[in-house]
């Protein structure tokens, strides 16, 4: 178990938990997610933090495939500005290794935002909090569980 399923289990949220093998040799952790869980890729989200105004820390979520927009992702989260949190920040604040970073059961709550084509969906995958595993559930639970909001993010 993760962090990220048992806020899940915890709070009664319907998802399933979906594991695959995770090949170390591979660099784009979502494009290998989508491909191993035979899934869309524009149904797959990948969890990325974002450094705001050079201090706060929030996360957007985002398609795997999809680049994210600093200036959409600033301007949703009420900022004058954002850059890519450094992997230590990442690591730090939210408890886990980059590609199985997961929105849910961070170490710090970090405000979120989530791509608006998330809402397209019935069912979208997060991360789980672990390489090879993923979450799958519906995209209203998870900004409900995350406090989060829908925006355009992406380019």
């Amino acid at each position: 178990m993760t962090p990220a399923i048992n806020i899940a289990k915890k709070h009664q949220i319907g998802h399933t938990v979906h594991e695959y093998v995770h090949d170390a040799s591979v660099s784009s952790y979502g494009a290998e997610a989508a491909e191993k869980l035979g899934a869309p890729a524009e149904q797959v989200f990948k969890t990325l933090v974002v450094c705001l105004d050079d201090s706060e820390l929030a996360v957007a979520i985002i398609p795997v495939l999809s680049r994210l927009s600093l200036k959409l992702a600033a301007k949703a989260l009420g900022a004058k500005r954002a850059l890519m949190a450094t992997k230590s920040d990442v690591e730090r604040s939210t408890g886990y290794v980059l590609g199985g970073v997961s929105p849910l059961g961070q170490k710090k709550r970090l405000r979120t935002v989530i791509d608006i084509s998330a809402d397209r969906h019935t069912s979208i995958f997060v991360s789980a909090g672990r390489r090879g595993v993923d979450l799958e559930l519906s995209p209203s639970d998870l900004k409900t569980l995350l406090n989060g909001k829908f925006a355009e993010l992406c380019q």
